[in-house]
């Protein structure tokens, strides 16, 4: 079955980083767009960052442009978010998703908190 596992948070203060890391299992991981979404508390799940099968096709939202980096090791069937740069306002459990086949799949997340 289709898993998606979520490392990497933790407790980093404003201005620090952190990489996040989705190790998949269950499909095949080089055929599928993957998505990083990150969601605070008593907010909506928001999409922070999409990549291409092969990683060539980038986009952001665009309160995390310039700051956030997302990537993808097809061969470790992985997803990183790496996150510089950190602010307060980016404190959220994230997420990685895929969606194929009609349906969709989350890991269970991972939280990260910026603050001093």
């Amino acid at each position: 079955q289709v898993q998606l596992v979520e490392s990497g948070g933790g407790l980093v203060q404003p201005g620090g980083s952190l990489r996040l890391s989705c190790t998949a299992s269950g499909f095949t991981f080089s055929s599928v767009v993957m998505n990083w979404y990150r969601q605070a508390a008593g907010k909506e799940r928001d999409l922070v960052a999409t990549i291409g099968r092969f990683g060539g096709i980038r986009n952001y939202a665009d309160s995390v442009k310039g700051r956030f980096t997302i990537s993808r090791d097809n061969a470790k069937n992985t997803l990183y978010l790496q996150m510089n740069s950190l602010k307060p306002e980016d404190t959220a459990v994230y997420y990685c998703y895929v969606r194929f086949g009609g349906s969709d799949y989350w890991g269970q997340g991972t939280q990260v908190t910026v603050s001093s």
